[in-house]
């Protein structure tokens, strides 16, 4: 049953599948970033705090007690304004009794935009995880991509968040360097989450999807490939209490562990892995096409 009409395509961390979403930004406030294929079709705004007070309590009251979680689209909602943000949250607690967390997006860009004391407001209302896109920890590769940020500076946006309580979800995308910095994507992306040992550290894998002139730029690693770096990423990973997943629709081998605990087990299976792919045609398979238009 829907209460109210989504501006698709919409898009929440597999994490987050059971959560009820409320799309309080449309689009991504950086949206530069040549890889990603998100929402280069739509153009950033920030919906008025009014017509998001009204979907949230547009929820039939037979429906409420049954909402644990909620996610904050689109691809920043962080960004919305402190006191606006901090409405909407008191709504969700107001309308949502059994309400126990609250998750979003954030970017650097709205990392940068709020202080520890905003976000530890923020923290108390219950929004109590924000996913993040690293994307890489080598700084190369994140100019290639025009990220807009350093590895340092993004580095140092994160570490105020988890001083401020908040829980964050990192993710970094396997193949993003192409051929030519493979080994330097994966050492310095296992250098960055160990600097900060996020609760979450999430891979995802590089694909074609409304981002073919990046992949020009780019020469886009073999299935195989993509293993032989997981692997380096992997033994390299030092975090401590950090679980990791690669559950994403692009990930064609998932994983699920912690560090330092599951280390050892994690490098296992990637090699077990490597020794059947090695055997398989699509060892030498160019990356994964998604033709669909939501995944």
């Amino acid at each position: 049953m829907y209460f109210f009409h989504y501006d698709e395509p919409l898009f929440r961390p597999p994490s987050e599948a059971r959560s009820l979403i409320f799309q309080i930004t449309i689009g991504c406030s950086q949206n530069r970033c040549k890889f990603c294929g998100m929402y280069k079709m739509k153009h950033f705004r920030v919906r008025p705090l009014d017509e998001i007070v009204a979907e949230i309590r547009s929820i039939p009251p037979r429906y409420r007690d049954a909402v644990r979680r909620v996610f904050l689209a689109d691809g920043d909602a962080l960004i919305y304004p402190q006191e606006g943000l901090a409405r909407i949250l008191d709504e969700l607690s107001e309308v949502f009794p059994s309400l126990t967390r609250v998750g979003a997006y954030a970017s650097p860009n709205s990392l940068n935009g709020k202080s520890k004391e905003d976000l530890q407001v923020l923290r108390a209302k219950k929004l109590r995880i924000l996913y993040f896109g690293l994307e890489s920890g080598d700084a190369e590769t994140l100019r290639l991509v025009d990220k807009g940020f350093t590895p340092e500076e993004m580095l140092e946006q994160c570490k105020k968040a988890m001083a401020a309580g908040m829980k964050l979800s990192v993710t970094a995308i396997l193949g993003l360097a192409g051929k030519k910095r493979s080994a330097e994507h994966a050492a310095a992306t296992a250098q960055w989450i160990t600097a900060l040992s996020p609760e979450y550290f999430s891979l995802l894998t590089m694909f074609q999807r409304h981002n073919d002139d990046f992949l020009r730029l780019i020469e886009p690693l073999s299935h195989g490939e993509i293993l032989l770096e997981t692997r380096s990423l992997l033994e390299r990973l030092e975090p401590q209490g950090t679980i990791l997943r690669s559950n994403h629709v692009s990930n064609f081998l998932e994983l699920a562990g912690s560090y330092p605990k599951d280390r050892q087990r994690l490098i296992d299976t990637v090699d077990a892995a490597l020794a059947k792919a090695k055997r398989d045609p699509r060892w030498c398979a160019e990356i994964p096409s998604y033709q669909e238009e939501y995944y």
